[in-house]
């Protein structure tokens, strides 16, 4: 009979088509897997045991294996133990569940106080650490009994490992030993010479090298709680374990809980004289991995079928990640002639900084190629307003262009801000190119100032939640002769008043600061109101609004907005019987993508720069159109 293998006689070969996807779960729920995965790489930490009286709580059972799965997993993430100022709480088993199977990871043992019989909850996934009495008599406390005369927790088989034995203290004080980690045992507390010292936790177990990068805290979970110290005794607490284990007490410091979702073990307690609880154990966490994966001996037939279904691994993986984001537009150019309005700010929008009414969300990216090219456009400043009495260009600045990080090609993942409005420019007299006077600032991300009695344009347009900015202010009469001011990021356009106190032209209202580079910079702030030369009560042109945003003419030109920051440029105020005064050109726009540590970034061109925070964060930095390329 022939078969349809090709002859290939041995055990059934599956691929697995997972494309390295990978999803941390620190809370219960399930993973929709790839349709090709078959095998998926799992992590499954169990949630760390509290604290005891001065035994280290142990560390959850950490389980780092290979499972079939398909479809869906479901996963359940189990709870830190409370502390106790007795026998801290066991954890909460973790567990997942793949194709009718289950592999579950066992709670972290409570650490152990010294009442007999009061640490029932000792052993678990590692065992809590151990206390004993202040005569220095061994009491069999707890669960475990095996070896003999040991009151320290015991570990699951291939999860964990035991907590340290206790020792005597002092007349009537007790030292405690550190809960066991996943890496290695808790360390056992130890008289060296006069000092009593307590155990710290054991080690954690490192699973990064089974994982992509990027997996929470370094790839480091399940260490030990370390024991508490008496602080009437001479000595000193036990650490925490690397891996979330939480450093043990002693007076006046209190015991540290277990870090979340590393389910590492709470510190033991060392309060005196009021004996208080050890520390909570750290909850839990479960990590998935779908694998590229196609073992064995394959027949041509078998190899082409499964390519055909798309089931066969083609050495392309997936990863997710979060990128934080600003994008400012170019500011718009300042209004010319007898008082021009100022220029409006470009667009401001941001995630993860700046002032919090003004954050977008996260753009968060899931099962996208491990190498992905996202274009930015980084729009430029409007151009300024001229005097329309004897050249034929407009007095009314231009607006910006806009800025764009184009991830996607459509909203909500592609952030576009708009370019901010040009502010006005009219004559009063109407001579000159007629066609060109305005009286009415420009639309756009922020809106442009008014003159001679015209409306500032709207902000915000097109409309976007939340809001990229806010609207010009109005220009006075030709008579008295102040601009508007231009609106910023976080304000309107600044007003001004028509009589001969001396005020002046409406100021440009204020940028955002924003720390997404590191240091706080202010960005998108609108241009000032230009005030003509010899105005009443000696007023000046309106000032520039924080964030790039140019100052107005009196009686001259107006100021540029700052390159880069998307501010408005000033408007310009006429000399009496000079012509050819000009507003300020809008600022340029800038757009700067932060992520996390574990991604590399390109971009292109040179002129566009890349930076790593001190935190770690990777940030690149535009401030001219290229393409941004994350693995």
């Amino acid at each position: 009979m022939a078969r349809s293998n090709g002859g290939i006689i041995g055990i059934i070969n599956k691929t697995s088509f997972g494309k390295s996807k990978q999803t941390v779960k620190t809370s219960s729920g399930d993973i929709t897997l790839q349709p090709g995965t078959r095998v998926v790489r799992t992590a499954v930490v169990a949630g760390g045991g509290g604290g005891g009286d001065r035994g280290g709580g142990g560390a959850g059972g950490l389980l780092n294996r290979e499972v079939n799965a398909k479809t869906s997993v479901t996963t359940t993430i189990g709870g830190g133990g409370a502390g106790n100022s007795d026998a801290g709480v066991r954890g909460v088993t973790s567990s997942l569940a793949a194709c009718g199977t289950t592999y579950s990871a066992t709670g972290g043992g409570g650490g152990t106080g010294p009442a007999p019989g009061g640490s029932a909850c000792a052993p678990g996934g590692s065992g809590g650490g151990a206390t004993v009495d202040g005569c220095g008599q061994i009491k069999l406390v707890g669960c475990s009994v095996t070896p003999p005369a040991s009151n320290a927790g015991v570990g699951t088989a291939c999860q964990g490992n035991p907590g340290g034995l206790g020792t005597a203290g002092p007349g009537s004080f007790a030292l405690a030993s550190g809960g066991g980690g996943a890496g290695a045992a808790g360390t056992a507390a130890v008289k060296c010479g006069s000092s009593f010292n307590s155990g710290p936790g054991g080690a954690g177990l490192d699973v990064s090298p089974s994982f992509n990068p990027g997996i929470p805290n370094s790839g480091v979970y399940a260490g030990g709680g370390g024991g508490g110290s008496d602080s009437r005794q001479t000595g000193a607490k036990g650490n925490g374990g690397t891996g979330g284990g939480g450093a043990g007490g002693r007076n006046p410091c209190g015991a540290v809980a277990g870090t979340s979702n590393t389910g590492g073990g709470g510190g033991g307690e060392g309060a005196h004289p009021t004996p208080g609880p050890g520390a909570n154990g750290g909850s839990g966490i479960v990590i998935v991995k779908e694998l590229n994966k196609a073992s064995g001996v394959w027949s041509m037939q078998s190899q082409f079928a499964a390519i055909s279904s798309g089931t066969w691994p083609d050495g392309s993986t997936v990863i997710d990640y979060d990128l934080n984001f600003l994008v400012v537009a170019g500011g718009g150019g300042g209004g010319s002639t007898n008082s021009g309005g100022g220029g409006g700010a470009g667009g401001y929008r941001a995630s993860g900084f700046g002032p919090s009414p003004l954050r977008h969300s996260v753009l968060s990216f899931t099962g996208v190629c491990a190498t992905s090219t996202y274009n930015v456009t980084v729009g430029a400043g409007g151009t300024r307003g001229v005097d329309n009495d004897t050249a034929p260009a407009p007095a009314q600045g231009s607006s910006g262009t806009n800025s764009i990080f184009n991830v996607c090609g459509a909203a909500p993942v592609k952030i576009e801000s708009a370019g901010g409005g040009g502010g006005a420019g009219f004559c009063g007299s109407g001579t000159g190119s007629s066609g060109n006077n305005t009286n009415t600032g420009g639309n756009g991300g922020s809106g442009g100032g008014g003159s001679n009695s015209g409306p500032g344009g709207s902000g915000n347009t097109p409309p976007t939640s939340p809001p990229q900015g806010n609207p010009g202010n109005t220009g006075t009469a030709a008579a008295s002769g102040k601009g508007g001011g231009g609106g910023g990021a976080t304000a309107a356009g600044g007003s001004q008043t028509p009589d001969a106190s001396g005020s002046p032209g409406g100021a440009g209202g204020a940028g955002a600061p924003n720390d997404i580079l590191g240091p706080s910079t202010t960005y998108a702030g609108g241009g000032g109101g230009g005030v003509p030369s010899g105005a009443q009560g000696s007023a000046t042109g309106g000032s520039g609004g924080a964030g790039g945003g140019g100052n107005a003419g009196d009686g001259g030109d107006g100021i540029a907005g700052t390159a880069n920051t998307g501010g408005g440029g000033g408007g310009s105020g006429r000399t009496a019987g000079v012509a050819n005064n000009q507003g300020g050109n809008g600022g340029s726009g800038i757009v700067v993508v932060r992520g996390p540590s574990a991604r590399t970034f390109a971009v292109t061109p040179c002129t566009n720069t890349l930076s790593t925070h001190p935190g770690g964060d990777k940030i690149a930095k535009f401030t001219v159109s290229g393409t941004l390329t994350v693995t």
